[in-house]
């Protein structure tokens, strides 16, 4: 596993590289922690079905309770990205 990071800098999309993380804190309640369980669950049933055709899937388009939270990104595994 990698995680992966954007400081919220406003810069433009296109201007924005990924920093590799060595850590994360998650600032949520539990019913957001079930619910994001609920997403890394359904990412991995996705990944176990679509194979190499898994790209990645956003928490906030696949739950629309998350549209005004951070991005939480899930990807498939690369070894480098």
């Amino acid at each position: 596993m990698k995680l992966y990071g954007y400081p919220d800098e406003g810069l433009p999309v296109e201007e924005i590289v990924p920093a590799k993380l060595a850590e994360v804190t998650v600032n949520a309640t539990p019913a957001e922690l079930r619910r994001m369980a609920e997403f890394l669950r359904f990412c991995a049933n996705e990944m176990d079905r679509m194979g190499d055709a898994y790209g990645h899937i956003h928490l906030s388009d696949h739950m629309k309770d998350f549209r005004n939270s951070p991005q939480f990104v899930v990807m498939g595994f690369e070894s480098e990205v």
